[in-house]
């Protein structure tokens, strides 16, 4: 798995994409917080002693397209009614449910691990993508905060964040740009 800021910042590029107004800073730290949160498995399976293979367990049920999409619906339900400015329901549902997939997307990119079970809970087959260029992220902190810790971070800010970093400041630049030209032009007044 890559390390939960590295899935933290994809999403926010996603909701940098998809996201403006004022609400934007909002709607992007929950993007964020759904694409770390499969990793909440990991917790569950330490404490109840799931193995790994298990659906329930690491990259099994948790990180499941089913999930993002249901993760998707309740976290936009919730913003969509308690965030004054937001986008419709319907583009914070795609939104939040595109940056929780974007968990497994990243982890099926590692070079380690059983893979991810994108089908739960309709079938526990892990799969990896045939590109497989980021480092696996060791689940253990004080193995992540050694040297092994420095290369998975390096390996992480090539292939999530530089990339994520380009494509949040494009949407930023395309954003303004296109809000510029509306104030410039203010709407066909032809009589």
């Amino acid at each position: 798995m890559p390390s939960a800021f590295s899935h933290a910042i994809a999403a926010v590029a996603i909701g940098g994409v998809a996201v403006g107004g004022r609400s934007r800073a909002i709607i992007w730290g929950l993007g964020a917080l759904c694409a770390v949160a499969p990793d909440l498995d990991v917790v569950t399976s330490f404490l109840f002693r799931i193995p790994y293979t298990h659906m329930l367990g690491h990259r099994g049920l948790s990180h499941s397209l089913v999930v993002a999409v249901v993760l998707g619906m309740l976290v936009a339900a919730v913003a969509h009614r308690t965030l004054a400015e937001s986008p419709g329901a319907a583009n914070l549902w795609v939104l939040f449910s595109v940056a929780t997939s974007s968990h497994g997307l990243l982890d099926a990119m590692t070079n380690g691990g059983l893979g991810v079970a994108f089908f739960a809970p309709f079938s526990n087959t892990r799969y990896f993508l045939p590109w497989r260029p980021i480092l696996v992220s060791p689940i253990s902190l004080h193995i992540f905060f050694g040297y092994r810790g420095l290369w998975v971070m390096w390996s992480e800010l090539g292939w999530i964040w530089l990339p994520a970093a380009v494509v949040f400041l494009a949407a930023l630049a395309l954003r303004r740009r296109v809000s510029r030209k509306a104030v410039e032009t203010p709407g066909d007044r032809s009589s």
